[in-house]
C-alpha cells in the first residue's frame, strides 16, 4: 500500500520517484554509431575466442593425455571465466551503456602483452599473435574515439556537460 496516495501499492517508491532509470540525452538517442558497433563486435570476437579456447583446453584436458589435467582443466576453465569481461562489455557497448568502455579497454589493454609474448614465439603463435595485437589496437582506437565517447554519453574532465553559466 502506496502511504502517501493511500492506495494500493504501485511498485515505485513511496515518494512518487520510479526506480526505472532512462537516459535520453542528445548523446544517446538516435542510431548507434559504426564505430561502437564494431567495437563492440571486436568485443564480442575476442570473447568467444576465449570461450572457444577455453573449452579446446578443457577439453583436451578431460580426454587428452596432458602432462598436468589439473594444470588444463585449470587453464580451460579460467579461459572462459575471462570471457565474460569482453562479452559483458560487448553488451554494454551494443546497449550504449557508459560504464562498458571500462571493461573493453581493460581486455585490450591485457590483450596487449599476450600479442607480444605470441609474436616472440617461433612457431605457429606468430599469426595469431598478429591477429590479437590487430584487434587490440583496433578496438583501442575505436573505443576512445570522440564519436564512442559521445555515444557513450562519457564526458571528459572539466566538461561538466549541458550546465547553464
Amino acid at each position: 500500500m502506496n502511504r502517501a496516495s493511500g492506495g494500493v501499492y504501485d511498485g515505485g517508491y513511496s515518494s512518487g520517484v520510479s526506480s526505472e532509470q532512462t537516459s535520453t540525452t542528445e548523446e544517446t538517442t538516435g542510431p548507434r554509431p559504426r564505430r561502437l558497433t564494431y567495437a563492440a563486435l571486436l568485443a564480442a570476437l575476442e570473447g568467444l575466442a576465449l570461450v572457444v579456447g577455453g573449452v579446446w583446453i578443457l577439453v583436451l584436458g578431460l580426454t587428452g593425455h596432458p602432462d598436468d589435467r589439473q594444470q588444463a582443466v585449470t587453464g580451460g576453465i579460467t579461459l572462459v571465466v575471462l570471457a565474460l569481461l569482453p562479452l559483458l562489455a560487448t553488451r554494454g557497448l551494443l546497449g550504449r551503456r557508459s560504464w562498458s568502455r571500462g571493461p573493453a579497454v581493460i581486455t585490450q589493454l591485457l590483450a596487449l602483452p599476450v600479442a607480444y609474448n605470441l609474436l616472440q614465439a617461433d612457431s605457429m603463435a606468430i599469426p595469431a599473435g598478429i591477429a590479437l595485437a590487430v584487434v587490440a589496437v583496433a578496438s583501442l582506437v575505436l573505443l576512445v574515439n570522440p564519436e564512442t565517447t559521445r555515444a557513450l554519453g562519457i564526458r571528459g574532465p572539466g566538461n561538466p556537460g549541458n550546465l547553464e553559466k
